[in-house]
């Protein structure tokens, strides 16, 4: 079914978006919405489909069945014009070690023969807070800097969509907690982002979600949206020998999932009463302290994966 097109307000509608390579399918009938100045978090274990799908919704890959726009024009049929509005950044570094900052960005510019590039240069580099550092090889810098870079040259052509393929991997705490800074300052301004993570924190950090595995969107909506579906309660217990305590409790039929946070076990159920009394003999220990917790986002995801039916299986 052909999607209509887009309201001003959506900035990306996909439905039943596919792609296969061979017999495996890698995007499995995708269909989502992502409203504009809004920061969409993408999820998803490696492998799942996020790249995939990011490329079909800007136009660097053709789907195999279904239909969708991307700033109202159609993923198929005017991929060209996608490209010159959207702003992609790639999981791996791709500009040049022996270039300096500035002259990277320069290169970029010249390369898509860009009017004002100068001007275009300067603003970038002023923006993510490069000036002080312009000179500097690129090859030199940190991953937190050349992420920046990255991010810099993506913001060289103005774009209206800023698609982000896992864009802190391997880059350390305080540079990624840099970085959301930014793309929340233009989220601010109004630029729309679709950014793919597997950080749990960067996860809390956006305004909507989607969960993928194996090829399909399993779960969408706000962080606290998705915990409330979810319907998960969590039980938390502290005390001596929890390897032991966790391997019994995983095995209860009324326990969803058991995760191990140090020296605490995070009891996960979907029916309180159910969980409560399952969990009854082992709260008459005195050997053993109970509290009731909040589940996760990451308590969901997992819970979601383990359902997930493996489409390379």
């Amino acid at each position: 079914m052909k999607v209509a097109e887009a309201s001003p307000d959506i900035v990306i509608d996909v439905e039943g978006l596919t792609k296969r390579y061979g017999t495996k399918t890698v995007v499995d009938g995708l269909s989502m919405q992502v409203r504009r100045g809004e920061i969409y978090g993408f999820l998803g274990p490696n492998g799942s489909g996020k790249t995939t799908s990011i490329r079909m919704m800007c136009g660097l890959l053709t789907p195999d069945g279904g239909s969708g726009h991307t700033l109202g024009l159609d993923v198929v049929k005017e991929s060209a014009d996608i490209k010159r509005r959207v702003g992609y950044m790639t999981q791996k570094f791709g500009l040049y070690d022996d270039l300096s900052i500035r002259e990277n960005l320069d290169f970029v510019a010249r390369m898509y023969s860009m009017d004002r590039r100068r001007e275009r240069v300067d603003q970038a580099l002023t923006r993510l807070g490069l000036d002080s550092r312009q000179k500097q090889l690129a090859g030199k810098l940190s991953g937190g800097w050349k992420q920046r870079m990255a991010l810099a040259a993506c913001m060289l052509h103005e774009p209206e969509l800023l698609l982000l393929d896992e864009p802190t991997a391997g880059v350390d705490p305080s540079a990624r907690r840099d970085f959301w800074d930014e793309i929340h300052e233009l989220a601010a301004g109004g630029m729309t982002v679709l950014v793919s993570t597997h950080y749990m924190d960067e996860a809390e950090r956006c305004h909507r979600l989607g969960y993928i595995a194996y090829g399909k969107l399993l779960a969408m909506g706000t962080p606290a949206e998705l915990v409330a579906q979810s319907n998960f309660v969590t039980r938390n217990v502290s005390g001596a020998d929890l390897g032991a305590l966790g391997h019994e409790l995983e095995a209860l039929p009324q326990v969803a999932m058991v995760t191990r946070f140090g020296n605490t076990l995070h009891v996960n159920g979907t029916d309180a009463a159910a969980l409560d009394a399952a969990l009854a003999p082992y709260r008459a220990r005195s050997d053993l302290r109970w509290t009731t917790g909040e589940p996760s986002l990451e308590d969901v995801f997992i819970h979601l994966m383990k359902t997930a039916t493996d489409n390379f299986a």
